[in-house]
């Protein structure tokens, strides 16, 4: 079974309609989709409105978990936490921040402040983390990403090494922008064993941190 947390759709620079990239996602063989396009503060409202009617509407009609999400992308360091809390109160069910990843011109310091709020669940794709900031995670319960994209994966050996040293939990996500981006079993499989993990550490990111992080999310009851 497939968890993916980090996807883009149409509301921002993905290809795909949120409702095209969670019916792929499905046939596929995912089991989970977090949709977190890219937001700033001006369609912040909007965009996690839509994603939300579209994820109810899969959820109702299809066996897969769409979740409603925003990636917080090229925010001031200062402007995150509020950011973040805004997201949640509007309906985000997951938060992640776009992370320090040394593809884009991101602002030094956007880490760490994405690490020390407590709305954040995921920073993608973060580059040369240092230490301090995988400390940071493992402290305040934020997973570091392990990413699929083009890029942002060349770090990956670095994230997981750190994440390991100070005991920060990671996720695999794809980052995917349209269909060919989506994860297969195979290919989450080869990105983990390229990351450096073994088997164990393998498990405990496919399996168990997904399951953590499932834990801490607003799911609605079974009826």
């Amino acid at each position: 079974m497939i968890y993916d947390f980090h996807t883009h759709t149409s509301l921002s620079d993905g290809s795909l309609s949120p409702l095209e990239l969670i019916r792929r996602a499905l046939v596929k063989g995912y089991k989970a989709i977090a949709l977190t396009d890219h937001v700033a503060t001006g369609g912040l409202e909007r965009i996690i409105k839509e994603a939300s009617a579209d994820c109810a509407l899969a959820r109702a009609h299809w066996d897969i978990l769409a979740i409603p999400g925003v990636e917080l992308t090229h925010i001031p360091p200062q402007a995150i936490c509020e950011i973040a809390r805004q997201a949640k109160e509007l309906g985000a069910w997951l938060v992640v921040v776009h992370g320090e990843t040394f593809t884009e011109p991101v602002e030094k310091g956007t880490n760490k402040a994405a690490l020390q709020c407590s709305d954040v669940d995921i920073l993608a794709h973060p580059g040369l983390l240092t230490l301090e900031e995988a400390e940071l995670a493992a402290a305040n319960g934020v997973f570091l990403e392990i990413s699929a994209r083009k890029g942002s994966s060349l770090a990956n050996g670095h994230i997981a090494r750190l994440a390991k040293v100070a005991g920060a939990k990671t996720l695999l996500n794809s980052d995917a922008h349209d269909e060919t981006d989506l994860l297969s079993p195979d290919l989450a499989l080869a990105i983990a064993q390229g990351a450096g993990l073994d088997k164990v550490e393998i498990d405990e990111m496919l399996k168990i941190n997904v399951h953590k992080l499932l834990e801490r999310l607003p799911l609605p009851r079974p009826r």
